[in-house]
């Protein structure tokens, strides 16, 4: 149990805050019941179904008369989801966010408090848990913005925060993508897809491609890909590569793996991605991956392919092939 979801129990416990059928976006277990339950990572949505929660990638529907939003580390994601938390209430509803001061959640407070005007307030476990009621005030257009597909920047994309990246073409993928070769072919995946940048640049400038997988834990994400690629060949897919099984084996994938989680670097995730290319690649399939050029990948490399070698360098992202 998080920080947060501690916070938000004792505002419970004290009789600060009345429980009553609810809706929960970014949730994660919760010791209430009674409680709809979006959760959009497909990692903790697992956990949840396996649980018996009811859970689901997307929530629609409503109006509730309680809402709880557990609050993330980036704000446009939270404003993303403080206006859809809103629509999904009832007249007279309450609206609950939780989320840890490290993370933000004190500024985040003062946002919300001056755009809807706040019933209450508690500080604990070194987390903010704050309410307001739907009222007559109404989130300002960019929050409700953000809360569906927009558009990157001056280019043909479509994004959302929630989304590594969301709103750039991140360095390391910029350097991937004039990494590849135009010879790639065959059934191909881009694991860890984001919104589709490799997918479509794989697809623009590697004719020999006859299938294109593009595969991401995050569900936003799956949605994103399959607005910015339109391409026949290609199909979006929502799944944890690290506990889940590929659609099928490839020729070729690229990868730009994901080593974050909360605050603190975690290479053991792009470790797991990895591992997880060694697995769906048929043999002399070749894997190009971009990664941090301090994170110890060679080891791994050298463990579960025949051969590896570095396509490109820039003192920041290291660009690698390996064969399988």
């Amino acid at each position: 149990m998080s920080q947060a979801v501690r916070a938000l129990a004792h505002a419970f416990e004290t009789g600060a805050l009345v429980q009553k059928r609810a809706f929960c976006l970014r949730a994660e277990q919760l010791p209430f019941k009674d409680i709809d339950a979006e959760q959009s990572f497909r990692p903790e949505y697992l956990r949840l179904k396996q649980m018996g929660w009811p859970v689901v990638p997307r929530l629609e529907g409503g109006p509730y008369e309680l809402g709880l939003v557990l609050l993330t580390k980036h704000k446009e994601e939270n404003f993303a989801n403080i206006a859809r938390g809103w629509a999904l209430l009832a007249t007279g509803g309450r609206l609950v966010c939780a989320g840890a001061n490290d993370d933000g959640a004190a500024s985040l407070e003062k946002h919300v408090d001056k755009v809807f005007g706040l019933a209450d307030k508690i500080s604990k476990f070194h987390c903010r848990v704050f309410w307001f009621d739907k009222g007559e005030r109404a989130p300002p257009d960019y929050w409700r913005g953000l809360a569906g597909l927009q558009p990157v920047g001056a280019g043909p994309w479509l994004s959302q925060p929630g989304i590594f990246s969301w709103d750039r073409v991140d360095d390391g993928s910029a350097l991937l993508a004039k990494s590849l070769p135009n010879d790639i072919a065959g059934t191909v995946a881009d694991f860890g897809c984001g919104w589709g940048y490799l997918s479509r640049h794989l697809l623009d400038h590697c004719p020999g491609i006859t299938r294109l997988d593009m595969i991401d834990a995050e569900h936003r994400a799956v949605e994103a890909a399959r607005a910015n690629v339109s391409d026949p060949r290609a199909t979006a897919h929502w799944l944890d590569l690290i506990a889940e099984p590929a659609p099928t084996t490839y020729d070729a994938v690229v990868c730009n793996p994901p080593f974050h989680a909360g605050r603190a670097a975690q290479p053991a995730l792009g470790q797991g991605f990895i591992e997880a290319a060694a697995r769906a690649l048929r043999p002399g399939g070749r894997f190009y991956m971009v990664a941090n050029r301090g994170l110890p990948y060679e080891p791994l490399l050298k463990e579960h392919f025949a051969a590896f070698e570095t396509l490109a360098d820039n003192n920041k992202f290291r660009v690698s092939r390996a064969i399988r």
